[in-house]
């Protein structure tokens, strides 16, 4: 009998993207631990997790601090015990040109973004090898990793494109395990941060925040910004059965933006 997958845990799972996946988990039938720098936020996603036959738990985590994520992984094996699915989410970026990122910027993409999802990654993937029945890591990377021209800033669009790399490396090696790797290239999905982003960019350029987002959307056969229930019905696929045999892919989901 195959293993059915249904202990999950979502990072940065407070608002956007993360609030949606891990709302689409529980909805799916999923155990989830909801976790996040910001409890208050972490209390509204709970509040609009509406299947009572599941379990739901929210955790503090800052992905940078090691001792955090070692906390997050044992509550969850403390709660469902096991962890089957970790989704990293947790990431941070702001609108910058070139010229205006400093050290300090750097510092701050690549402590969440990079270092926060590798150490996510290695942490969940020691703890599935040792329950021995494999599990699923899902990271999310962007489309900004494959040369979409209106990321946000270069640093992180270098931090998204670190996350694929570790992907299809890790892929590798815990194949033999069955644990299954990939990640998502959302183009962009419309959360608070993207919102910001518009509004800055119009400011900025004294247009209208439709016509930045009609600029956006320029080259989107789809013409529509992704929702963040896109992003959450392929983290769903992924977790589940028909998903067993792909690993070590990165998937755009972006209306057809990127063609590859």
């Amino acid at each position: 009998m195959k293993k059915v997958f249904k202990n999950a845990c979502v990072t940065g799972a407070g608002n956007g993207i993360g609030r949606s996946i891990a709302i689409s988990l529980n909805k799916n039938g999923y155990n989830v631990v909801c976790a996040d720098i910001d409890l208050k936020a972490l209390n509204e996603t709970l509040k609009q997790m509406s299947n009572k036959k599941c379990l739901k738990i929210k955790i503090k985590c800052n992905v940078s601090i090691l001792k955090d994520i070692d906390k997050m992984i044992a509550k969850t094996v403390k709660e469902f015990g096991s962890l089957d699915i970790m989704v990293n989410n947790a990431g941070v970026t702001k609108s910058l040109s070139l010229f205006d990122l400093d050290e300090k910027h750097w510092e701050w993409m690549n402590n969440i973004n990079a270092k926060g999802t590798f150490f996510c990654l290695q942490k969940s993937a020691k703890q599935m090898i040792r329950q021995g029945h494999g599990g699923r890591i899902i990271n999310m990377s962007s489309v900004g990793a494959k040369g979409f021209v209106d990321v946000s800033n270069t640093i992180y669009a270098a931090t998204k494109g670190s996350i694929l790399s570790m992907t299809k490396t890790a892929s590798q090696e815990l194949g033999k395990y069955n644990i299954n790797v990939n990640s998502i290239c959302p183009s962009p999905t419309y959360t608070d941060i993207v919102k910001k982003l518009v509004a800055k960019r119009a400011k900025e350029q004294k247009k209208s925040e439709k016509e930045i987002m009609d600029y956006y959307m320029r080259d989107v056969p789809l013409g529509r910004f992704n929702d963040p229930h896109d992003i959450a019905s392929m983290v769903i696929f992924l977790s589940s059965l028909g998903a067993r045999n792909i690993t070590g892919q990165s998937f755009n989901v972006d209306g057809g933006l990127i063609p590859s």
